[in-house]
């Protein structure tokens, strides 16, 4: 991985001490870059016969191939002249690990030394270079550490090189390898402990937003055919497009696919591309570089990256800008991306779930989504019906949202009548199941521990007619009509629950009130039951009861209600 070369000269006996300084130096680095410039530095400080030194690192492309990568470098055009810390761009920046003279050696894991190029260069290339810089020697070793070589350096001096240095040269390097492992062991820690940090962060944005829905709960036709598509998606790496209204529950859909996935130890990230500024998508799936935009003071990592492993949910797939969506498509197919402003290819192990509220098909044919995206996005749909097209699972939705409401809201355990029930099924829910969730913790609030009673905009309840139809339209009812009539319903009602007045099935239940104020109109309208004319309902004085309130016991205000 690296060389040092030590000049033969009258004050050889100090590199000694150099070394063990240098070596000293580097073990307290934490950066592979910080330890690649320190070490670069250190070795062009007062030696005037380097006229260039470079170091390579074995990496490897996404495929597993091993190739060297060049990570410093400097140079001098003359003995006199200050060093170049540069890195350019030439073909020596990249070699495939066992091609060339480099290359080759770092394969074998051996050393080379070659002297007196200014009369034969050997193999090496670029001879008019070396011949305008008067090399004369060239010292190229390999850093191993247990076996594995971990990358080369190589030094061309206007000296030859002595056997000294090449012995140096080879302890150095070995020990600079054992460093280098430290630092990327590290660097590899600090880097799994930044991304655990970003997952949590995510993860609590996540948790907020996965209030609002609830959990797969029901067990309607609808949310089985769900379920059902979920069992036979999961266990594949397909990608999903999730279908759906706002507020049906998509995200919740796409956790499921994720938990009953090979998956579902890693991550499962989300990203709400409707909320993402237009200029700074690339930069949030993808990451960004130091400094390739205004306010890049730092690398940071994408969506993608964080998501390694795991699952990437794109919400609202729809929002994504059309230029964006060729390079979402590579990842898709190619599974791999760059960070903004690097040119290190990254390979993505991601799963993609995408999400909408829009008809895709439609955006397509007007040129505003990816037809190739689209179908790459379309493998497996799945349809999440709106909670008007399942309302047999309002019932098991309202007892879910009010068990977490009283949780959350640390409020009092409220009771949920029939009629209750009735008046949510009776409703169109144009905010689905989010809006329900609202709703629901707003009437835990208000019931105090009581009855549950719903603030709805208007139910499509049909009121049962209350007296046989007589073929004729009223324009109006009077006082002592309405009050007929009101007499005539609460019969109605009483009968059929056979003067039940409380509990559940019960008339007070059926009408939607509190049996304190059904039993109040009763005595005020003087109604007795038929089969006992002696027998009326009656309010006894308060007594004080249990306060765990369900629909076979009522306590309104202190006022208990018993028919006798």
């Amino acid at each position: 991985m690296i060389l040092i070369y030590m000049e033969a000269r009258a004050e050889y006996e100090l590199e000694p001490n150099f070394a063990s300084l240098l070596m000293l130096e580097l073990a307290q680095e934490q950066s592979v870059d910080d330890l690649m410039q320190k070490l670069t530095h250190r070795l062009m400080e007062n030696r005037p016969a380097i006229a260039r030194f470079r170091i390579w690192l074995v990496e490897k492309d996404a495929d597993g191939n091993k190739f060297l990568q060049a990570r410093a470098s400097a140079r001098k055009s003359s003995p006199d002249s200050e060093a170049e810390y540069t890195l350019p761009d030439d073909p020596f920046t990249r070699i495939p690990f066992g091609s060339g003279i480099v290359g080759g050696l770092a394969q074998r894991g051996e050393q080379m030394v070659v002297n007196d190029l200014d009369k034969n260069p050997g193999e090496l290339s670029r001879v008019d270079w070396l011949k305008a810089e008067k090399i004369k020697g060239f010292n190229c070793v390999p850093a191993i550490f247990k076996g594995e070589v971990l990358g080369v350096a190589a030094v061309f001096s206007r000296e030859n090189i002595p056997e000294a240095g090449r012995v140096w040269a080879n302890v150095f390097a070995n020990h600079l390898a054992g460093v280098l492992a430290n630092t990327r062991a590290f660097e590899e820690i600090q880097q799994l402990k930044a991304q655990l940090e970003r997952q949590n962060a995510y993860l609590e944005e996540e948790v907020v937003e996965a209030k609002a829905f609830g959990d797969l709960v029901g067990q309607s036709a609808a949310l089985r055919q769900i379920i059902s598509q979920i069992d036979l998606v999961a266990p594949t790496d397909a990608s999903v497009l999730i279908l759906g209204e706002t507020g049906t529950g998509k995200e919740l859909v796409a956790r499921e696919i994720h938990r009953r996935s090979a998956r579902h130890d890693k991550p499962m990230i989300r990203v709400n591309c409707a909320s993402i500024p237009k200029d700074l998508f690339e930069s949030e799936f993808f990451g960004h570089a130091r400094g390739s935009f205004t306010g890049a003071i730092k690398d940071r990592a994408g969506r993608f990256e964080t998501a390694e492993g795991g699952t990437l949910f794109l919400d609202e797939i729809g929002e994504v800008p059309l230029d964006l969506q060729s390079k979402l498509l590579r990842v898709l197919q190619e599974k791999r991306y760059e960070r903004v402003g690097e040119d290190r290819t990254r390979h993505a192990d991601v799963r993609i779930i995408g999400a909408t509220n829009r008809d895709l098909k439609n955006e397509m044919m007007a040129g505003r989504f990816r037809e190739d995206l689209f179908y790459r996005l379309n493998v497996f749909p799945v349809q999440v019906a709106a909670l008007r097209e399942r309302m047999e699972d309002v019932p098991s939705l309202a007892k879910h949202f009010i068990e977490l409401s009283v949780k959350e809201l640390r409020c009092p355990k409220p009771r949920l009548t029939r009629a209750g029930v009735t008046k949510l099924q009776s409703y169109d829910w144009p905010g689905n199941i989010r809006e329900l969730r609202n709703v629901i913790e707003r009437a835990v609030i208000l019931a105090r521990g009581g009855v549950l009673d719903f603030d709805l905009p208007s139910t499509n309840i049909s009121p049962a007619p209350l007296l046989p139809s007589t073929g004729q339209k009223a324009e109006y009812f009077t006082e002592a009509e309405l009050l007929q009539r009101e007499r005539e319903n609460l019969l109605i009602i009483l009968e059929k629950t056979g003067w039940k007045i409380k509990g559940p099935d019960g008339a007070a239940e059926l009408l939607g009130i509190k049996p304190t104020t059904l039993l109040s109109r009763i005595n005020k309208m003087q109604l007795v039951r038929p089969d006992n004319p002696n027998r009326r309902p009656i309010i006894k004085q308060p007594h004080f009861a249990s306060p765990a309130y369900d629909d076979e016991q009522f306590n309104h205000g202190g006022l208990a209600v018993h028919e006798l």
